[in-house]
């Protein structure tokens, strides 16, 4: 479908509770449209554990196909770049304005400014339990 992000992958463990997920890797994300934000085709192996659903026709071993909304991604990108680089540059000019004329100010802003994006992803691991609720993946 047009608004899913689909991925090959392997059922690695069934529980009554958790289904582990292994997302295949392929030559095919080469040549996706959404590779330059997916952080899937950067790595060598995605494990991903799902609620089980108690009316699944798969084993352990078996190839199915992970699928998300594409607003999910989305999603993830404005969380993950989007926003952080906006605290950047927004702490950035606004602490060089108001250091002006003061020795090392731009090493000052410089370092507000990670400082700044380090706390934003402080709060974003703080909030991950909340995120994984939102991020939803399902076995198609």
């Amino acid at each position: 479908m047009k608004n899913e992000i689909t991925h090959k992958a392997k059922v690695i463990d069934m529980t009554p509770d958790f289904t582990t997920i292994e997302i295949m890797v392929s030559s095919a994300c080469s040549e996706c449209h959404a590779k330059g934000l997916c952080g899937v085709s950067e790595s060598e192996e995605k494990v991903i554990s799902l609620p089980t659903d108690p009316y699944a026709t798969y084993n352990v071993g078996d190839e199915v196909i992970l699928a998300t909304k594409k607003s999910m991604g989305f999603k993830a990108v404005w969380i993950s770049y989007v926003i952080p680089l906006a605290v950047l540059m927004i702490l950035i000019l606004s602490l060089l304005a108001i250091f002006e004329g003061a020795h090392g100010k731009e090493a000052i802003a410089g370092l507000g400014a990670l400082a700044g994006v380090a706390v934003y992803y402080f709060v974003i691991w703080l909030l991950r339990d909340r995120l994984k609720n939102e991020f939803v993946f399902y076995i198609k």
